[in-house]
């Protein structure tokens, strides 16, 4: 069975780390359904555990080095 994922949207100033509150550059959609928010500060802390939970990552942590 092939199920469809709506895209998701850009993240926002709005959007915040689900951890610290921070801006939130990646978001880790879950194969429960939800989703997490994190800073690029506790992306890569928890890098190793968003890989083994995540059913899709949006990473935008790029903005950061752009001018």
């Amino acid at each position: 069975m092939n199920t469809a994922v709506a895209p998701s949207s850009p993240l926002t100033a709005a959007d915040r780390c689900d951890r610290c509150g921070a801006q939130a550059y990646l978001r880790v959609e879950l194969q429960t359904g939800g989703e997490l928010l994190f800073c690029a500060h506790h992306a890569r802390e928890h890098g190793d555990k968003i890989k083994q939970i995540a059913v899709a990552v949006t990473d935008e942590t790029h903005k950061l080095s752009e001018s």
